[in-house]
């Protein structure tokens, strides 16, 4: 093997090493800006929220936006549709009174430290609106799958079991 020969199997490998350095890197900016910009939205059971609201409020306490790709809707542990104006009517269209209503359809983005409630009242007052809050906090379940702005996670919010 003559000098030439050494240097150039030298360089190639020096070149293979420099190769897959950048490509480790790459994948682990990749992974980083990922997590960077991650959403963790949570489901909660608020109650005399601002003095008076109570009712299911959904928090992005992560860093970056949420999209909604899918909700389920569960009464009393039955499958009722999604989080739209026809199954917010059909819970509604029993209520003594009616509740405020945000709907979240699949490709909504809740935005990064954004928090709204779902379904609430108003003026809610312990004696007089119970059946609501039995309601909000043992009957209605909604589930939501969200992903980041990369796609493919398939997220999970669900409230917590009270």
């Amino acid at each position: 093997m003559n000098s030439d020969t050494v240097t150039a199997i030298a360089a190639t490998a020096i070149a293979l090493g420099s190769l897959w350095t950048s490509y480790a890197q790459t994948r682990a900016t990749r992974v980083h800006n990922r997590q960077s910009v991650r959403p963790l939205l949570q489901l909660r059971h608020t109650k005399k929220y601002e003095d008076h609201k109570a009712g299911l409020r959904v928090v992005n306490a992560g860093l970056g936006p949420a999209i909604v790709t899918n909700t389920v809707v569960r009464l009393d542990g039955e499958v009722i549709g999604q989080w739209d104006i026809q199954t917010i009517d059909r819970i509604s269209a029993s209520l003594p009174e009616r509740p405020k209503t945000y709907t979240l359809r699949p490709g909504a983005v809740v935005l990064a430290g954004q928090s709204t409630f779902l379904f609430y009242l108003q003026h809610f007052s312990e004696g007089e609106h119970d059946w609501f809050w039995d309601l909000v906090a043992r009957r209605l379940v909604v589930e939501v799958t969200y992903e980041s702005l990369y796609g493919g996670e398939n997220f999970r919010a669900v409230p917590p079991q009270s």
